[in-house]
C-alpha cells in the first residue's frame, strides 16, 4: 500500500478550532470518563519495547506534525519533518515514546517504517495507537468530534506514566479536549518542499523538552505558549523569580511563576 498518499479515514485533519471554550464541557463529563475506561479494558496495545522506570512520557502525532502526507514525494523521507530523527534522538534520554495517530494501525506502521522510525537504533519507540483508541465526545458548538484521551495510556500504564510526567504534540487542538493541560499544539508541516530548508520546530521544540524534563511535575506548565518562555538560571533571576521550580525560571506573560490556564 502507497503510504505517500492522504490517509483514506482522516479528511478533515486541518480543520481545527480553538478548545478553551470547550475544555469546561467535556473534560469531566462522566460519559467520557466511561468511554476512557473502556477503552482501558478493551484496547489491546502491542508492546514494541518496554517501559523505562523513571522516564518521562511523550505521545506524537504523525500526520502535519512528523510527516507531511499530502504532498506528493517518491519517498517518505522526502516528506518528513527536518530534525525528526535527531528530534526523537533527544527525546529519547528522558522520555519513553509513543506514536498516536488517527488513522488505522497499518498505516501507521507503515509510515514508520517509511520514515525509518520503528527501526532506528538511536532510540525506540514504546508502543503505538490508532483510531481505535479514540473516543468520540459531544461538544456544545462543535457537536460530536473524536479525541485522544491520555487517560486511555494512564490507566493502562498508571505505574509508569500520569498527568504529571507526560506532555503530548498533535497539529490538532481539538484532540487535547480531555487533556488540555498535557497538549501542546505544533505547527503544522505542511508543503514540504516549500518548507523542509525552513521549518524549525523540531530543533526548537528538543530544547523545550530537554528543559522540562527536569521538572518533577508538569501540571504546573502552560504549553500553550512554550516559544514564548524563556529558561533562564534562577543564578541570574533568583530575586525575580523565588518560586521557580527546580532551578529554572519561567518567563512567560506573567513573570516569576510557571502559567497555568487549566487549573
Amino acid at each position: 500500500e502507497d503510504v505517500l498518499g492522504p490517509p483514506p479515514d482522516n479528511e478533515d485533519v486541518v480543520n481545527d478550532f480553538d478548545i478553551e471554550e470547550e475544555v469546561v464541557e467535556v473534560e469531566n463529563r462522566e460519559e467520557n470518563l466511561l468511554k476512557i475506561s473502556r477503552r482501558v479494558k478493551e484496547y489491546k496495545v502491542e508492546i514494541l519495547n518496554p517501559p523505562r522506570e523513571g522516564k518521562k512520557l511523550l505521545v506524537l502525532d504523525v500526520d502535519y506534525t512528523l510527516f507531511d502526507h499530502r504532498s506528493c514525494a517518491e519517498t517518505g523521507i522526502e516528506l518528513m519533518r527536518p530534525y525528526l530523527h535527531e528530534f526523537l534522538t533527544s527525546a529519547y534520554e528522558d522520555y519513553d515514546i509513543v506514536i498516536w495517530s488517527a488513522t488505522n494501525m497499518k498505516w501507521i506502521e507503515a509510515k514508520m517504517k517509511e520514515l525509518g522510525v520503528s527501526t532506528n537504533a538511536n532510540y525506540k519507540i514504546t508502543f503505538m495507537l490508532d483510531s481505535a483508541a479514540m473516543i468520540t465526545v459531544h461538544t456544545p458548538r462543535r457537536g460530536l468530534i473524536d479525541v485522544k484521551p491520555l487517560g486511555v495510556i494512564w490507566g493502562k500504564f498508571s505505574e509508569f506514566y500520569s498527568k504529571k510526567n507526560t506532555i503530548m504534540f498533535d497539529d490538532i487542538g481539538r484532540n487535547f479536549l480531555m487533556n488540555p493541560q498535557n497538549g501542546l499544539k505544533i505547527k503544522p508541516f505542511m508543503k514540504a518542499h516549500l518548507n523542509r530548508d525552513k521549518d524549525k520546530e523540531l530543533l526548537k521544540l528538543t530544547q523545550y523538552l530537554k528543559e522540562i524534563a527536569k521538572l518533577d511535575n508538569f501540571l504546573e506548565l502552560n504549553h500553550k505558549h512554550w516559544e514564548r518562555v524563556q529558561v533562564l538560571s534562577v543564578t541570574t533571576f533568583s530575586n525575580s523569580c523565588p518560586k521557580a521550580p527546580h532551578n529554572l525560571c519561567y518567563f512567560g506573560p506573567h513573570c516569576g511563576s510557571v502559567i497555568n490556564t487549566h487549573r
